[in-house]
């Protein structure tokens, strides 16, 4: 799966339409789940069930990420390292801290 990723002087993303629309997809059902999540909560469902749900929900937005990142990672911070642009190392460091939390 070769993704041309983000331009450094753009700061935008150009991935293929096909690695687009399976993030998109995944983000929409995740925009349902969360939807799903107020309907329990406005009907008083039982805590536990919403629990389960809101870790399925950021399990799904885990897997986008990750997707996300893989991607990232082959193309974008490979592409800077290799132009000579070592300081996007420190950016990445960031932003995996971040993930973490």
């Amino acid at each position: 799966m070769n993704h041309h990723c983000c331009t450094h002087e753009t700061r935008s993303a150009h991935h293929s339409s096909e690695f687009k629309q399976d993030l998109l997809n995944r983000l929409h059902r995740i925009e349902g789940q969360v939807r799903g999540l107020q309907n329990m909560i406005e009907g008083d469902t039982y805590c536990n069930d919403v629990l389960i749900q809101i870790a399925a929900v950021r399990s799904a937005l885990a897997s986008v990420a990750n997707k996300l990142f893989d991607a990232h990672m082959k193309t974008c911070i490979t592409e800077q390292i290799q132009s000579g642009r070592s300081e996007v190392v420190d950016e990445l460091l960031q932003t995996m801290k971040r993930m973490m939390k």
